[in-house]
């Protein structure tokens, strides 16, 4: 979770990730930094992330992004 959250921070460095639930309904994410998060994800974890899965209620908290990562690890 450290390295996902050091990740979400170095794109906005003024959120707290920890706490936040609603990265994409308040806009915070928008579609580049999806891309950006998808590529640094793969990079980090190994772990490719299906376009099916590029759905708002997956990238809305870190919580629930690293929830994805841990699936789709545990789907390899």
């Amino acid at each position: 979770m450290e390295e996902l959250l050091k990740i979400l921070e170095e794109l906005h460095p003024e959120i707290d990730f920890r706490t936040h639930e609603h990265l994409i309904d308040d806009k915070i994410l928008d579609s580049f930094d999806i891309i950006t998060l998808i590529a640094e994800i793969n990079d980090e974890f190994d772990v490719a992330i299906p376009a099916h899965e590029i759905i708002p209620e997956n990238f809305n908290s870190a919580k629930a992004l690293y929830s994805l990562i841990e699936r789709l690890k545990d789907e390899d």
